[in-house]
């Protein structure tokens, strides 16, 4: 009895679709690598697509306000989405102070987030003393570099860290692909061997 067409396609079928997916990878790796050479354009190119998303998002949150426009949440539904839409707009036309604030908001965030890492290290002492005390340290010192150097750090820094999101992301595709590829590839390897011998029955 032969073995069926979809047990051996299925296999090829899966492989094309990692391979597809680590080809994704490759690209999102050489975008995040361009992104970091070039990060003055990767910050304006982050913005305009965080942009972009508010202004796109706060007009489907619009539309989905006023056809519910019957329940209790009409109005909130409503006050955000018209937020999102000004903050998309202004956001699109000032690319650049947009970045400024949010590199001020992202250095606060470190130095915040490292103070209490570190006191609460201190504090705690527990199992993971040192590892949350270099945590702390590091945002606390990236912080205060970010704030040392501001306004003229807003034009690297965000696309400094949309570049490595990028650049990361694209690496956790490919090792999903390659190793998808060479699990698929060992499963159908198996299958052949238990099918062989009923092939020619």
């Amino acid at each position: 009895m032969a073995v069926k067409r979809t047990d051996r396609t299925e296999p090829a079928r899966l492989s094309r679709e990692f391979g597809w997916l680590a080809a994704l990878g490759v690209i999102l790796v050489l975008a995040g690598l361009v992104g970091l050479v070039y990060t003055g354009v990767a910050t304006l190119t982050s913005m305009l697509l965080f942009g972009w998303l508010l202004l796109v998002g706060g007009v489907v949150g619009l539309v989905h306000a006023v056809q519910a426009r019957a329940s209790g949440y009409f109005w909130l539904g409503v006050v955000v989405a018209a937020l999102n839409i000004a903050a998309g707009v202004v956001v699109i036309a000032r690319p650049e102070a947009a970045a400024a604030a949010l590199t001020m908001f992202a250095a606060l965030l470190f130095l915040t987030g490292g103070v209490f890492r570190l006191v609460g290290s201190l504090v705690v002492r527990g199992p993971q003393f040192g590892w949350t005390l270099v945590q702390g340290a590091f945002g606390l010192l990236l912080g205060i570099l970010v704030l040392a150097s501001w306004p003229s750090s807003s034009k690297y820094v965000i696309g400094c860290f949309f570049s490595l999101a990028l650049l990361f992301d694209g690496l956790g595709l490919v090792a999903t692909g390659f190793g998808g590829r060479k699990i698929v590839g060992m499963v159908a390897e198996r299958q052949e061997t238990t099918a062989g011998p009923t092939e020619s029955e």
